[in-house]
């Protein structure tokens, strides 16, 4: 700016020093010197006008750039805790279904005795032959489903894996329809598991998968396989198991299991 006031200066001063004819023309030459100058002014203002214009479009661009990832981060935490309220739910389901087997099983072993009938004849006291009063006696019919299913769960949760394996075997043969058969199967694997009888109870979850295919207790079965095989040192088959627990049940209590299994 002071260069162009200097050079506006020394045109003005030539054109009052320049003779006659000559002002004239410097005159004209001022007003163009004056006129540059000016544009020169209007042109800096431009190219400043516009240097502020970028800096404030590349804030807006990077505010923009952090607004985005705001937003993807907000929605990726949302993800995650929809994922942990569907967990924390299937695990809740999961906890109310043992707690009412359970209670079926205590239910199970306080069987009342059934009520005496007022109007039966006292065969006793009329020194009627007992013996003759128990063979004409009917049969005990066989045990409810909901029943020994309880029961063999009863034993299974009190160690007694024997009569528990027995009991859910009784089960599958006497109702193999019923939504408790696969639990039953399931069950069986784990009494196996528990007497450490690692390659039956694998048997058993292959059994549960093979006639069971779309049963809830898949997943947790198939996590149970992979403990086994790792009980018999086949660990890479076992993280064949995990790896499907992961991929195809993401949500349940057993995908945990599996993520802490494949965790070095």
């Amino acid at each position: 700016m002071i260069r162009r006031t200097s050079i506006a200066a020394a045109v003005a001063a030539c054109a009052l020093l320049a003779p006659g004819p000559a002002r004239a023309a410097n005159k004209d030459i001022e007003r163009l010197a004056v006129q540059i100058a000016t544009l020169q002014g209007q042109l800096a203002e431009i190219q400043r006008s516009a240097e502020e214009s970028r800096a404030e479009l590349r804030r807006l661009t990077e505010l923009v750039a952090e607004q985005n990832a705001l937003l993807k981060k907000s929605a990726s935490d949302r993800r995650q805790q929809d994922e942990t309220i569907t967990a924390s739910f299937k695990d809740l389901n999961d906890r109310v279904a043992e707690l009412a087997e359970a209670l079926g099983a205590l239910k199970a072993q306080a069987i009342p005795l059934p009520p005496s009938d007022p109007g039966a004849p006292a065969a006793a006291a009329a020194g009627a032959d007992p013996g003759a009063a128990v063979a004409g006696a009917p049969a005990a019919p066989a045990p409810a489903p909901r029943e020994l299913y309880s029961q063999a769960y009863a034993d299974y949760a009190r160690g007694n894996f024997d009569l528990a394996i027995q009991g859910f075997g009784e089960y599958l043969r006497a109702y193999p329809g019923t939504d408790f058969a696969d639990n039953a199967q399931y069950w069986i694997g784990e009494c196996l598991y528990g007497k450490k009888m690692y390659a039956e109870a694998i048997e058993a979850w292959n059994t549960l998968f093979k006639d069971f295919p779309a049963s809830d207790k898949i997943p947790d079965g198939r996590v149970k396989k992979g403990m086994a095989l790792e009980r018999l040192g086949r660990k890479s088959q076992a993280l064949v198991e995990y790896r499907y627990v992961v991929d195809r049940y993401p949500n349940s209590q057993a995908a945990r299991i599996a993520r802490e299994r494949l965790t070095p």
